[in-house]
């Protein structure tokens, strides 16, 4: 067998035997020109401190002061600074198959494990569905996208035309005043939240439209009554919607 021709680097700390090296530490650093290195780094680093500095006269002496003098002026509480924020405010993107008329099942909320139907996407990028309230007690309400699995399953709403009031600001709860006996007022019963008549009239005319379109599919009501569940054994990755 011919030996080989190949030049090999040799290593500037060999090996005596296996785990004992010729070098020392401080030998083999030395060495290795890392101490070059080092030694540029800070020296580029005293050089831009040395600007921030000059040398004034001060009697028969010099002193070093610095080139701007501090503010003297120091506000009494942290005064909070405007980040730039670089976000563009771009129009959300929702999945293909959350399209209007689509059944869908909430995975979090009040009403998980419910299904609903998907009327409509607000601009904020949420999605405006409604069980409908009268066969599965789901109102009309806002859902976020991510916490929702659209099925294969859908309601036609050819007919069915959705009124712009509905959009984020109809769904906008009014800023209740405070009043100062109510910030130290310890167990007092907290009010009920009142549905106005106008959300219950709304609710019910889009209802209508809904549950007609629903009657027209058989055992479809009673599809979107059952609630959603997995038993043991189920995988959500493992099923088809």
């Amino acid at each position: 067998i011919r030996p080989s021709t190949t030049h090999m680097p040799k290593s500037r700390n060999p090996q005596l035997t296996q785990g004992v090296n010729k070098l020392g530490r401080s030998a083999a650093y030395s060495r290795s020109g890392k101490w070059a290195v080092k030694n540029k780094s800070t020296t580029a680093k005293k050089v831009s401190a040395a600007a921030t500095t000059k040398s004034v006269k001060f009697g028969k002496s010099t002193r070093t002061v610095p080139v701007e003098k501090a503010s003297r002026y120091y506000p009494t509480e942290d005064v909070g600074r405007k980040l730039y924020v670089r976000k563009n405010n771009q129009s959300a993107k929702v999945r293909s198959t959350l399209a209007p008329g689509v059944i869908a099942i909430l995975l979090a909320g009040r009403f998980r494990g419910k299904r609903v139907v998907v009327l409509n996407v607000l601009p904020s990028g949420l999605l405006l569905v409604t069980g409908p309230f009268k066969i599965n007690g789901v109102p009309l309400r806002r859902v976020n996208p991510a916490y929702v699995i659209a099925t294969s399953t859908s309601v036609d709403l050819s007919g069915f035309k959705l009124d712009a009031k509905f959009n984020d600001a109809y769904f906008k709860r009014p800023a209740a005043a405070k009043k100062a006996d109510e910030l130290f007022a310890e167990g007092d019963e907290k009010k009920k939240t009142v549905v106005s008549d106008e959300r219950k009239a709304d609710q019910k005319s889009v209802d209508a439209s809904i549950i007609a379109a629903v009657k027209k599919t058989e055992l479809l009501a009673e599809y979107l009554n059952a609630k959603f569940s997995l038993s043991k054994g189920q995988y959500p990755h493992n099923l088809k919607f």
